[in-house]
């Protein structure tokens, strides 16, 4: 019995760590960076910062996280749920290794701009979809997860939409959207999201049950 329970546990326990030490290391590059302001500023901008390559970092482990989550969901879900799942693994270790350009870039990006900010808004997009799609298998395997999940799906939605619009205005020429004396919300949408999505594949992952657990069931 004791291995029985043991493993299951210790297949999550890693991946959750993966998502744990992106979310610290994305919280300690915004501390050693007070200069940028976390309102108007996207995240990304912070690898030109003090401790940028924790940035990156981040990324990368947010992303072999969520490579495991696509995995492990691959002999329970469909297929549409499983690619979006996999365009938002592909986009966050594409954004991972390729960096933003400085602030204030917004009107003539750079190569690697455009290949970062192109995976990155294709992650996003991706996300919100694949926690839409999944809602029903991880709800049937974990029914006590389902409440928080659905909370942590609305979010992703919610704020998605948001970044997309503030996104939209800031590259047309704006930004227009802000508030008092911010220029525009960008930076925080961004944030939201992050915290939305990070929050929901932690849950996603906590309720998706590990290959070797599924197969004992199906024997059973």
């Amino acid at each position: 019995m004791t291995a029985t329970n043991t493993a299951p546990a210790a297949g999550v326990r890693a991946p959750l760590t993966l998502i744990g030490t992106g979310a610290l290391a994305m919280a300690a590059v915004e501390t050693l960076n007070p200069r940028y302001d976390l309102v108007s500023e996207t995240l990304s901008r912070y690898v030109h910062g003090t401790a940028g390559w924790l940035l990156p970092a981040a990324l990368l482990a947010v992303g072999a996280a969520s490579a495991v989550l696509t995995v492990r969901l691959g002999a329970v879900a469909r297929r549409a749920p499983r690619a979006a799942l996999a365009v938002w693994t592909a986009g966050i270790l594409v954004a991972a290794l390729f960096p933003a350009d400085p602030p204030g870039h917004w009107t003539r990006p750079s190569l690697s701009e455009l290949v970062h900010g192109n995976a990155a808004f294709l992650a996003f997009a991706a996300l919100p979809t694949a926690a839409v799609l999944l809602r029903g298998t991880l709800a049937a395997g974990r029914p006590a997860l389902s409440t928080a999940l659905n909370a942590f799906t609305v979010a992703s939605v919610a704020t998605t939409a948001a970044l997309a619009v503030f996104l939209v205005d800031v590259m047309q020429g704006g930004p227009s959207l802000g508030l008092g004396g911010v220029p525009t919300l960008v930076g925080l949408a961004e944030r939201l999201v992050l915290a939305a999505d990070l929050g929901w594949i932690a849950l996603a992952l906590a309720a998706a049950r590990p290959r070797a657990e599924q197969g004992r069931n199906r024997r059973a």
